[in-house]
């Protein structure tokens, strides 16, 4: 599992890794059923703590993602195609809230907005 941690990018570590981990179930990189490596494995692969990887791995868990069992670790779960696109929506909105933004501030309105929108999403 590829995960990269930022010092610099202003979010918690654990935020990182769930995120990272999410967006690996969401685009298939991680398959349903596939082990994840252990807490402790993936502390000493990222050199940080293993509260750091335990705190992600139960978030990842409460959400959905993972399920973990007691001796034998932790796996993508079958994913209800609902959760899996509550959660691509939810991050469509944060950067098109930071997009949004962006473009208040460089004085582009909400017309305009939308027709780059729509040639971005349409590939043109």
């Amino acid at each position: 599992m590829d995960i990269m941690i930022s010092n610099s990018c202003g979010k918690p570590i654990y935020e990182q890794i769930t995120s990272q981990v999410k967006e690996m179930i969401m685009n298939g990189t991680l398959q349903e059923g596939e082990p994840l490596p252990s807490m402790r494995t993936l502390a000493q692969q990222l050199r940080i703590s293993i509260i750091t990887t335990k705190r992600a791995y139960e978030e990842l868990e409460r959400d959905g993602f993972i399920e973990s069992f007691t001796g034998k670790g932790s796996f993508v779960c079958r994913q209800n195609k609902e959760l899996v696109r509550e959660a691509g929506l939810k991050q469509i909105e944060e950067y098109l809230t930071l997009a949004s933004d962006k473009a208040k501030m460089c004085g582009i309105d909400l017309n305009e907005l939308q027709k780059l929108l729509k040639i971005i999403h349409e590939g043109e």
